[in-house]
């Protein structure tokens, strides 16, 4: 049997993607925060296809311990969904120094030591793969969205250095990159670009782009066509025009 651990699998995407893996056959090892939800999610999926531990990702030793924890219980680990992640939206000065720490410790670190935690288990493995989830935010920073976006850039960053990196173990390393989708993390959120761009993703959407990266070959997924056109023209056009069109969005 395949075996994933995926972090933030009590909620949003990190939850459709658990019930859409379990469906096909694969084992979950389901992390979050939220107890109370793991344990919903595994009374869903059933505990023969689910093992959840709940955790803080952004805790190295715990991260470690957990990992440890799972693959001693499933016996392998195949892959690795760092979903896992928060969002606060406003003008940065306005955001407490607590917050943006708490996007770099949660979206930066637990990729970070997620990723690291799980190498000696994938390296083990024939096809082992690790997804990242990253965000249309890594195409060029978002005002009100700064912290976030930055995060999100590291995510992208040290995709590519890995994907390169690893290829020697065998482990595949690629991210998925959506705009906005419709989950938890959005709710109570108001931003101008919200407002005009829409939100025309759900987590389901997302959760069936994870199943094609465990069979894939590209480093970045960009979710919908209208991401996939927006991350294109960045390539060519200079990038006063990214900055003028978001400096346009980001108007009340």
């Amino acid at each position: 049997m395949q075996t994933i651990i995926i972090t933030g699998a009590a909620s949003g995407i990190g939850q459709a993607t658990a019930k859409k893996l379990a469906s096909l056959g694969w084992h979950i090892g389901a992390m979050d925060v939220n107890e109370e939800a793991l344990n919903a999610l595994t009374t869903e999926i059933g505990p023969e296809r689910c093992y959840k531990i709940a955790l803080d990702i952004s805790n190295p030793e715990a991260i470690s311990s957990a990992f440890a924890e799972y693959v001693a219980h499933a016996g392998h680990l195949d892959a690795l969904f760092n979903c896992a992640g928060v969002l606060e939206v406003g003008d940065f000065a306005s955001i407490s120094p607590a917050k943006h720490q708490r996007i770099i410790d949660v979206n930066m670190g637990g990729v970070l030591h997620g990723t690291l935690a799980a190498f000696d288990y994938l390296r083990q493995r024939d096809h082992a793969r690790v997804i990242n989830m990253c965000s249309a935010s890594a195409i060029y920073g978002v005002p009100g969205f700064a912290s976030y976006s930055a995060s999100k850039f590291f995510v992208r960053g040290l995709t590519e250095a890995l994907n390169i990196e690893w290829q020697e173990h065998g482990i595949y390393v690629c991210d998925i990159a959506p705009p906005f989708v419709n989950t938890p993390m959005l709710d109570d959120t108001n931003s101008p670009f919200i407002e005009k761009l829409g939100i025309h993703l759900y987590a389901d959407d997302v959760a069936s782009v994870v199943v094609k990266t465990l069979t894939g070959k590209r480093v970045h997924y960009w979710v919908s066509t209208q991401l996939k056109i927006l991350q294109l023209l960045s390539k060519w056009l200079p990038s006063r025009w990214a900055r003028a069109s978001l400096k346009l969005l980001a108007k009340p």
